[in-house]
């Protein structure tokens, strides 16, 4: 990776101090508090918002296509295309 020149960020004399090198253990609350913040504007935090508002896992209906697929009454190959364009619409929409 190159070697950057950063001098030039500080201002007045003051000296330059790399932000990935601060001790920033005193303020972690505030920290945290801004990332939380902010998390619902970054396309992360949307994915999880959206995953958040799903439905809970109906148990039954899991355990249902476990067994037709077990017994091969079930075609993946057919429904997981249609399941998998679903789901990316979901989350684009």
């Amino acid at each position: 990776m190159p070697d950057f020149n950063l001098e030039p960020l500080a201002q007045d004399g003051e000296q330059w101090v790399n932000p990935l090198e601060m001790d920033l253990s005193h303020d972690k609350d505030s920290i945290m508090e801004q990332i939380l913040e902010n998390i619902h504007t970054t396309p992360l935090g949307q994915v999880l918002k959206r995953i958040a508002c799903l439905p809970e896992v109906r148990q039954q209906k899991v355990l249902r296509l476990r067994r037709q697929i077990t017994a091969g009454r079930y075609d993946l190959t057919e429904r997981l295309d249609e399941v998998v364009d679903k789901v990316l619409e979901d989350l684009i929409a």
